[in-house]
């Protein structure tokens, strides 16, 4: 018995160090690493536009990103609103760019709804377009609105709630490691919706923008 517990110490012990040693080199890896957006450029881009319908300013916006951004925001025929479940509240998405350390999508909700933001190792710049934002962040005792031309910044490891009124719509940029916001993104399917077609859509717009971003990678680079 005493052996088997020394084996599993050792064992844990492994397991614990190799995992620190990944998250070291993760963080070494994002600290070095170029990208292609910054929070800034989406954030003054979406602020131009704010107060606008958000049908025309959404139009606008991806324009003009196609335009600064040649090769790394999806065709319209891929661009697509998907539902999102996540931390109690029920939004929709239309992913325009996405790889292992970055995204820029669209983000609203027709109806109100608020919940829990997850903790993550990215951090996400939400810019309004319109509607309001409500933010409450740990370890306070109120809450503070946003509107639009605001930006607001969820930073590594913060958790807050969060809440929107029903015609709340933006722009979202997250840098970081963007598979660390999945479990979170995805739970609800799993253990509450069970809105597996919804999981499909997620998965097929995400794998597309890696696509297009391993292709655009490999022209640039002159293997096409």
């Amino acid at each position: 018995m005493w052996l088997l517990g020394s084996r599993a110490l050792r064992a844990a012990l492994l397991l614990l160090a190799l995992g620190l040693l990944t998250l070291h080199l993760v963080r070494l890896w994002l600290g070095t690493k170029s990208y292609v957006f910054c929070h800034e450029e989406v954030a003054s881009l979406a602020r131009k536009h704010a107060g606008l319908d958000y049908e025309v300013a959404f139009s606008k916006i991806i324009t003009e990103l196609r335009k600064k951004h040649p090769g790394h925001i999806l065709k319209d025929e891929d661009l697509q609103w998907v539902f999102v479940n996540a931390g109690g509240w029920m939004g929709s998405m239309c992913l325009l760019h996405a790889s292992l350390t970055e995204y820029v999508l669209l983000f609203g909700t027709a109806v109100d709804t608020g919940g829990h933001s997850g903790r993550y190792w990215v951090e996400i710049s939400d810019t309004i377009i319109s509607g309001t934002f409500r933010q409450w962040k740990e370890g306070t005792t109120k809450s503070e609105v946003y509107y639009p031309g605001d930006t607001i910044i969820h930073t590594i490891g913060e958790a807050t709630s969060v809440q929107w009124t029903a015609g709340t719509w933006m722009v979202e940029y997250g840098r970081g490691f963007i598979p660390s916001t999945l479990g979170f993104a995805l739970g609800d399917t799993f253990f509450s919706t069970q809105d597996f077609l919804t999981l499909f859509y997620t998965l097929r717009v995400y794998m597309r923008a890696m696509l297009l971003e391993t292709s655009t990678y490999l022209m640039e680079i002159g293997v096409f």
